[in-house]
């Protein structure tokens, strides 16, 4: 077991879309469909997996409005919230790397 507590991070948020699905709820609460359009390359099936993995890890919660048309919202909790500000250095890194760490050919691949 490593000191670090990496190995406990990557477990609630590893993967390809779990911090992206995290960075958007630390924004304001959000629909299935926003989600979707905000994470272009994500399948329904995955999105829907990893919401259900991140529920059941206490980062977000789900709120069914049981109305019809079917109404569904995801929110972070105060848990996923000290989670997400933790990664806010990790996105100013990023956000000030990229060129160098994805090349220009890269570039074009990743919308965020």
């Amino acid at each position: 077991m490593s000191d670090c507590g990496l190995d406990v991070v990557l477990g609630l948020i590893g993967g390809k879309w779990k911090m992206l699905i995290l960075f958007h709820l630390c924004h304001g609460s959000r629909r299935f469909g926003e989600l979707r359009r905000l994470l272009p390359g994500i399948s329904e099936k995955m999105l829907i997996q990893d919401l259900r993995q991140m529920q059941e890890s206490n980062l977000l919660v789900r709120k069914d409005y049981q109305q019809v048309p079917p109404k569904v919202e995801y929110s972070i909790t105060p848990f996923g919230k000290a989670l997400g500000k933790s990664m806010a250095p990790l996105c100013a890194w990023g956000a000030k790397n990229r060129k160098r760490a994805l090349g220009k050919k890269s570039l074009q691949k990743i919308a965020v």
